[in-house]
Parts: C-alpha cells; sequence; structure tokens
C-alpha cells in the first residue's frame, strides 16, 4: 500500500477551501443592523419611569405623552457615552421645542456629581435621572451604557439602540411619524 504523497498539501488546501467557504458566505450575507437592536420592550408601554432629576425636579416619563422622547443610560465615565453625546446635544437641539423630541437621561452606575458635571461639560441640557440602585436600569433592561430607547407619543417603546448618532436618531422617528406612529 502506497502512502499518499504530501499530506500536508492536502490539509492545507482543505483548510484553505473551508475558510474561502466561510469568507464567501459572510461576504454574500446582508449586514447586520447593530445601531438598532432586539429588546422585549419594543411594542410595549414603557416602563413607569419617575424621580427626582439632577437638578432637583420630579419627573415622569409619562409626562412627555403626546411627544417622542429618546431615553438615554449613559455614565460619565463610559467612553461610548463621551463620544455619542456631541450628537445627543445636536438632535436635542434640532429637536426642541414644545412639539419635538423629549431627550431624558439616566445615570447609570455613576455618582449623580460627575453626571451633572459631564451634562453641563457636553452642553446637555435635559433633564437626568440618577439611578443609584440600578431599579431604573433594571426595568429597563439595561446591562451597560449607552443604551437609549426612542418612545412614541402615546408611550410605547419603538426602538432600542446602543450608540446614537444624530443620523440615527433622525432616521428612527422619520420612520416612526411614516407608520403614523
Amino acid at each position: 500500500m502506497s502512502r499518499p504523497r504530501h499530506p500536508t498539501r492536502w490539509i492545507a488546501l482543505a483548510v484553505g477551501l473551508a475558510v474561502a467557504v466561510l469568507v464567501a458566505v459572510l461576504a454574500t450575507r446582508a449586514p447586520a443592523d447593530l445601531s438598532a437592536v432586539d429588546s422585549p420592550l419594543v411594542g410595549k408601554a414603557a416602563p413607569r419611569t419617575i424621580g427626582t432629576t439632577l437638578a432637583g425636579k420630579r419627573l415622569s416619563l409619562a409626562s412627555f405623552r403626546g411627544r417622542f422622547v429618546v431615553l438615554n443610560f449613559f455614565a460619565s465615565w463610559c467612553p461610548p457615552c463621551q463620544e455619542e453625546q456631541a450628537d445627543l446635544v445636536r438632535f436635542a437641539y434640532e429637536h426642541q421645542g414644545r412639539n419635538g423630541v423629549a431627550v431624558v437621561g439616566v445615570v447609570f452606575d455613576d455618582s449623580a456629581t460627575n453626571a451633572a458635571h459631564f451634562l453641563a461639560s457636553t452642553g446637555s441640557t435635559w433633564p437626568a435621572l440618577p439611578d443609584p440602585g440600578g431599579a431604573i436600569a433594571l426595568d429597563w433592561g439595561v446591562r451597560a451604557p449607552p443604551e437609549s430607547f426612542l418612545i412614541a407619543p402615546d408611550g410605547v417603546v419603538i426602538a432600542h439602540t446602543y450608540a446614537v448618532t444624530t443620523t440615527l436618531l433622525n432616521q428612527l422617528v422619520a420612520r416612526a411619524k411614516a407608520e403614523g406612529l
């Protein structure tokens, strides 16, 4: 019986073929949209969210009924939160006013002092709720910042995303309005 010649070549050829097939499958597949992610809350009423803001005022998410709301979980120590903040400020500025889109922050695992300083240093003027025990984050299923939710005027969660951009938020709101929400 003769031994196959050059078994290393056959093994290399088989591995190369497997890698080529994998690359072909991944290259022809539709790209994943990591900007809008699934959440069990999408399509359901927003969790009851009430508290005292960093500025000392009572806030209830329900008081924003009739407006779209971006609920943003953030922390001053979070690099992606720092990166998205300029876009959030721009978005809030573009949508300010009584009928515009409201932005509300929730402090995630951070001190109220650090969070307030962070918001002030970035020009953020929206209300933010401290969440020292993590109860709000738990209600929303948030594991780590940044995470944001878009809430329709009727109080239903319509989108969940991680880091946001002005473009992404504008697209989500435009799509929701086009769907009659």
